[in-house]
């Protein structure tokens, strides 16, 4: 999720590769925008994944990026997120994941996330540190699906579903408010997520808290291993 809401506009990608760039100090040595979207997009490919969409946004000299990359398996897609700054306001950052979310408040969050100042060492590292989180992406994601795979092959009875959904609020994934809007995507699903399984029920908290996941991807893992769990006991 790529959000602007406290400022910046979307630009092209050649409109990107214009933006100025300020001299280097001995303490500050600029990136420019656009070598850190090259430089990713480089790794990407090397290891065999596909951009099949991105957006790039400026708010003054400050850079936000978020691309999309082609899955295999329909239920996931990953994202990479991207931030640079030629204002010092926060280093060079990098966040890849099924849950990615970048916003010009400064927030920014992923599965993986790098962070490296602007100095004259950026351009010797960056890319070593990219390729170690971007190279073992397909395994991960050949597991996620194998995960997914189960979620969908395990059916729940009600009284295990309304036990799973408290346990969820014990661990903090879901508040109070969130329990009945749980229970009703349970129910009455918004979509096709078959019949009453893990896959089912993991989907109506996903739908209950949409929004809420994406500032705070740490409820995605504490709900993963909770339908870990239940997968396992049932």
């Amino acid at each position: 999720m790529l959000n602007l809401h406290s400022g910046g506009e979307l630009i092209t990608l050649d409109d990107l590769r214009t933006v100025p760039v300020p001299e280097r100090t001995r303490t500050h040595v600029p990136l420019p925008h656009i070598e850190l979207v090259d430089m990713v997009k480089y790794a990407l490919g090397f290891y065999g994944h596909e951009v099949i969409e991105e957006h790039h946004a400026i708010h003054g000299e400050r850079y936000f990026g978020l691309m999309t990359l082609k899955s295999e398996y329909g239920d996931y897609t990953d994202t990479v997120g991207l931030r640079n700054s030629h204002d010092r306001t926060f280093p060079i950052g990098i966040a890849l994941g099924s849950c990615v979310f970048v916003c010009s408040n400064l927030s920014f969050m992923g599965d993986h996330v790098i962070r490296r100042k602007h100095t004259a060492n950026s351009k010797r590292d960056l890319p070593g540190l990219v390729s170690e989180i971007v190279e073992p992406l397909k395994a991960e994601r050949l597991q996620q699906h194998q995960k997914l795979l189960t979620y969908k092959e395990t059916e729940l009875t009600d009284a295990v579903a309304d036990q799973t959904v408290i346990q969820m609020y014990r661990r903090g994934v879901i508040n109070l408010q969130r329990i009945p809007d749980v229970l009703h995507e349970w129910d009455e699903p918004s979509h096709d997520w078959g019949e009453k399984s893990a896959w089912r029920l993991f989907n109506a908290a996903t739908f209950a808290l949409t929004g809420k996941v994406a500032e705070n991807p740490a409820s995605t893992r504490q709900l993963h291993d909770i339908i870990d769990g239940v997968c396992i006991t049932a």
